[in-house]
């Protein structure tokens, strides 16, 4: 389907590609990857055509269509939420803008109406509709937000309507340049498994290695102006390249001992007059080898020694009867938490838990409603969100806000740990001013790291890093002496770092005495992504019999009102569930009657004489609309109803 030939490009006098090739079939699933600045996002520019390559060749089949989602930018004007997710086609888009100028009554011209149904029909806007809907509710935008302008929404959520245009697009080839970046873990569980069913090729770029290890059979390396093609997911080419790595030692090593055994002939018996044909020979055998490469070092992760904070009490923080809510919404209560020095656990559990809020009561950033937050003896808490970036200063350059902190560090070292997020040669005397919303949040992250507290809690670190940086980042929080409690969804990263679990459901904390596969194990999780957003409960609770992990046992008091609470509980449940049964029989009937509607008026289309003058078609397409969206609204209501009372049964 694409055809990269003997393509070659440079920037600024740096090789980025030289003389590559790769082959792009239907169903493909490749995983693009390499150290940052490699070229990875210019080889997307050069495939869809917004760079154009020094030599090569780049060939497309006729009539396949590209899709592609860049890594942070994005435009969005006027349009709808739900407009935009349907902006599939320059045709469907004026189209949508004619239909909609008309049935807002601005008197626009009856022939281009009729002419923008024509377009609207043949593009499959009916189908592409209810579809769209779909797919934005799976990238968790609620209906509510399908009629808001785009341009009003964050960054990352612009990212996601765009990425829904692409998924209602459906192109031939999908190129994703870290389409994981803006989603929360239940969207991204989605979009994995959308992507499994996908039915055309993908090429990504992506630092997740889980998700690349669920959706990948081949991944491709820039490496040294090269493209590099390994067969698997991403566990099978890091072995690949290590064992190909030692190959290609091996083979440099033979070779470059034959080549001194004969360069050694040549030179003892040039000389000699009986022998000098011989030495000529071994020369000349030298000249015609096909040389082996010497093998290019491997790029090191980038190392570097922080200041450790100050040594903390046993008991870093206790939260005692913790009340906490959002209004009518009830995220804890009488919740008991408390961490001690060294630990590092990682937050599990659905969206709606309560794991930020958690993370914000202990920061302090939320205050606490009832009960008490304490700190232990020399305790500091830093806390860091991936929204957070108040500690930064506009005027300051990237050195500078790195530089400005209690207890400065020497240069030479703020630069090192810069240059492991991202942050390299020139870049460091850009101003923050400019910074994307990703280059602030890595510099808040450089800003902690270089001034960390005794207690570090941190949601979602690991959000717009690469791989190499995800490793550097990695292994500083492994000489980290203090107290560590996250979240992520980074697979690789919990398992690095967390050596205990805390599963939260519903308000309730249950602790997992170990890392993230005890966690999977006791849990009976069945798979490390999906088990970061269960709602099981542990089945065998501390099996160890551990007594300082268990939750303390509640009094007679506590014990009536659990029961009082979960008798209610259990009455609202049955109510809840009476209500939907009534509510899905009630759409079950309204969907039936206009896919009977539906029927007739597709019936009615079909007849000659409505296209005569003064014939119905555009009255008769006008209602065809009108009934498919509201066949999709109750259809979209009826899945979302159906699947409540299927998850509480």
């Amino acid at each position: 389907m694409l055809t990269v030939s003997q393509l070659s490009k440079s920037f600024g006098g740096r090789m980025l590609f030289e003389d590559v090739s790769l082959q792009v079939n239907r169903g493909d699933r490749i995983g693009l990857v390499g150290p940052n600045g490699a070229g990875k996002s210019t080889l997307f520019s050069l495939l869809v055509g917004d760079v154009s390559p020094d030599s090569g060749a780049i060939a497309v089949e006729k009539n396949a269509t590209i899709g592609f989602l860049p890594q942070e930018t994005a435009a969005a004007g006027d349009e709808t939420v739900l407009e935009l997710a349907l902006a599939i086609s320059p045709e469907l888009v004026h189209a949508q803008k004619v239909i909609k100028r008309h049935e807002s009554g601005d008197g626009s011209d009856g022939a281009a109406y009729h002419n923008a149904l024509h377009v609207f029909d043949e593009h499959g806007g009916w189908e592409l509709e209810p579809k769209a809907k779909r797919v934005l509710a799976g990238l968790a935008f609620r209906e509510s937000d399908f009629d808001r302008p785009a341009r009003v929404l964050s960054g990352g959520w612009i990212m996601r309507a765009h990425l829904a245009r692409l998924l209602v697009m459906e192109p031939d080839l999908l190129l994703l340049d870290e389409p994981t970046n803006h989603l929360d873990l239940e969207s991204l569980q989605w979009f994995q498994e959308y992507l499994r069913c996908y039915p055309g090729a993908i090429v990504m770029i992506s630092h997740d290695r889980e998700f690349l290890n669920q959706l990948v059979g081949s991944i491709v390396e820039i490496a040294h102006s090269k493209l590099i093609r390994y067969r698997g997911d991403w566990d099978s080419y890091v072995e690949q390249k290590a064992a190909r790595e030692e190959q290609q030692l091996s083979a440099y090593k033979n070779q470059q001992k034959e080549i001194a055994s004969l360069q050694l002939f040549a030179d003892r018996f040039r000389a000699k007059a009986s022998k000098a044909s011989q030495a000529q020979s071994k020369l000349k055998q030298i000249d015609r080898m096909e040389k082996i490469a010497a093998p290019v070092a491997r790029g090191k992760t980038i190392k570097f020694h922080f200041p450790q904070p100050v040594r903390s009490g046993l008991r870093v923080i206790t939260l005692k009867d913790v009340d906490h809510a959002y209004g009518d919404l009830v995220v804890y209560r009488g919740m008991q938490f408390h961490a001690e020095r060294g630990q590092r656990t990682v937050l599990v559990g659905p969206n709606g838990a309560g794991k930020s809020t958690l993370l914000k009561l202990l920061a302090g950033v939320l205050p606490v409603q009832h009960g008490t937050r304490e700190l232990g003896h020399n305790a500091r808490a830093g806390y860091f969100s991936q929204n957070r970036i108040d500690v930064l200063n506009p005027k300051h350059t990237v050195l500078e806000s790195a530089l400005d902190a209690p207890k400065p560090v020497p240069e030479q070292t703020a630069r090192t740990v810069l240059g492991s997020f991202l942050f390299r040669g020139d870049d460091v005397f850009k101003s923050v001013a400019v910074l994307s919303g990703g280059e602030k949040s890595r510099l808040a992250l450089v800003k902690l790291l270089l001034d960390p507290p005794n207690l570090l809690l941190m949601d979602e670190p690991t959000t717009h890093l690469d791989v190499g940086s995800i490793d550097a980042l990695i292994g500083a929080l492994k000489q980290y002496h203090g107290t560590l409690i996250f979240i992520s969804h980074d697979v690789h990263f919990i398992r690095a770092i967390a050596t205990s679990v805390l599963h939260i459901t519903a308000g309730r904390l249950t602790p997992y005495p170990g890392d993230y596969d005890y966690y999977l194990d006791k849990s009976k999780a069945t798979s490390a992504r999906t088990a970061l957003t269960a709602g099981q409960r542990l089945q065998d609770r501390q099996s160890n019999g551990s007594k300082t992990s268990a939750p303390r046992a509640p009094g007679l008091r506590e014990q009536k009102a659990q029961k009082r609470l979960e008798a209610e509980a259990r009455n609202a449940i049955a109510k809840a569930k009476r209500e939907k049964e009534k509510r899905v029989h009630e759409l079950e009937m309204k969907i039936a009657a206009l896919e009977g509607q539906q029927k007739e008026l597709a019936a009615a289309l079909e007849d000659p004489a409505a296209y005569e003058p003064g014939g119905r078609a555009i009255a008769i397409n006008r209602d065809l609309s009108t009934v498919a969206d509201n066949l999709a609204r109750l259809t979209a209501e009826w899945e979302s109803v159906t699947a409540s009372a299927t998850v509480h049964s």
